[in-house]
């Protein structure tokens, strides 16, 4: 597995797709890929890890990368999905739909993190702590996190009490605390502990 250096990263000419996922640790919610393609005659200020930014800067950035990218794409996958087949690779299947449904074929694709997309006939690098060194996996990281908190929020109108407008599905304090009063809704990742340890509780109560 090769890992570029950001160092050496550079157009040259070439269609730089970033890739980057939101949503691996939560016990709640879609794991969502983003794909971004970067204008080289368009400069985004700004672009750094999604986790630093405050969440009024991120939004200003996601609007201007919606705006100036010559091309960009999401995908999600469920908790359905990710209970069966693990997170890591849930993420890994959104991140290819992500890319694959892109309207501009890449020259190249780098990924966040240190695995590879499988499956995807396009040339990629894994680049660790990516997100922090190359725009285009910045920008991603960025599209994919306020795409899912967006996401999120509007579970919160139709998941009433669980308070996924504030914690987005992370395993807070405030979220293990509701989730012991209420029990998984479902959206909720049963695969995930503490959430299965709260639903086999749950069945040997109600077996009891």
């Amino acid at each position: 597995m090769r890992s570029a250096k950001a160092g050496k990263i550079g157009s040259g000419g070439r269609r730089i797709c970033g890739v980057d996922e939101a949503g691996r640790g939560p016990l709640a919610g879609p794991v969502v890929a983003a794909a971004v393609i970067l204008s080289p005659k368009k400069k985004i200020d700004g672009l750094t890890d999604s986790k630093l930014l405050s969440p009024a800067k991120r939004l200003c950035l996601f609007l201007e990368i919606l705006h100036k990218a010559d091309c960009w794409q999401v995908s999600a996958v469920s908790c359905e999905v990710i209970d069966k087949v693990n997170v890591l690779r849930a993420s890994l299947l959104a991140m290819r739909d992500a890319v694959v449904r892109l309207d501009i074929r890449p020259d190249i694709v780098y990924v966040d993190g240190n695995f590879l997309i499988p499956d995807l006939d396009v040339a990629q690098e894994a680049v660790i702590d990516g997100d922090l060194t190359v725009p285009q996996i910045s920008a991603a990281s960025i599209v994919a996190k306020v795409t899912r908190d967006m996401y999120m929020y509007q579970m919160s109108k139709i998941y009433t009490g669980y308070g996924f407008e504030q914690h987005k599905g992370y395993c807070t304090e405030e979220h293990l605390k509701i989730l012991d009063q209420l029990g998984p809704c479902e959206i909720h990742r049963r695969s995930f502990s503490p959430v299965s340890q709260i639903s086999m509780w749950q069945g040997h109560n109600r077996d009891s």
